[in-house]
Order: C-alpha cells, then sequence, then structure tokens
C-alpha cells in the first residue's frame, strides 16, 4: 500500500511532461508560422517577381 501511495504522489516526472508538451506546442505555433510565410513569399515570387522577367 506504500508503494501505491509513493507512486501516485510522486510528481517528479510531471516537471518532464510539461516541458514536452510546451515544446510541442511550439513547434506547432513555429510550423504554422513558417506555412503560411512559406505560401506568401510563394505567391509574391509568382504574381510579382516572374512576369518581370518575360
Amino acid at each position: 500500500m506504500k508503494l501505491i501511495l509513493r507512486f501516485v504522489s510522486d510528481d517528479s516526472g510531471a516537471t518532464a511532461i510539461e516541458y514536452v508538451l510546451i515544446g510541442a506546442f511550439a513547434s506547432i505555433l513555429i510550423i504554422g508560422g513558417l506555412t503560411s510565410m512559406g505560401t506568401k513569399v510563394s505567391e509574391n515570387y509568382i504574381n510579382k517577381i516572374l512576369p518581370a522577367f518575360d
């Protein structure tokens, strides 16, 4: 019974899980931002820069 109570009350792994969740959320935001920015750069290149070389 002591082992179960000690396991339930132990929160040393909680910090690692929190860091993983923060890292996952940050990477999702970064990937989304870069994808959006890449699309806009590509549209600008196709619509504004390429016609100048025709």
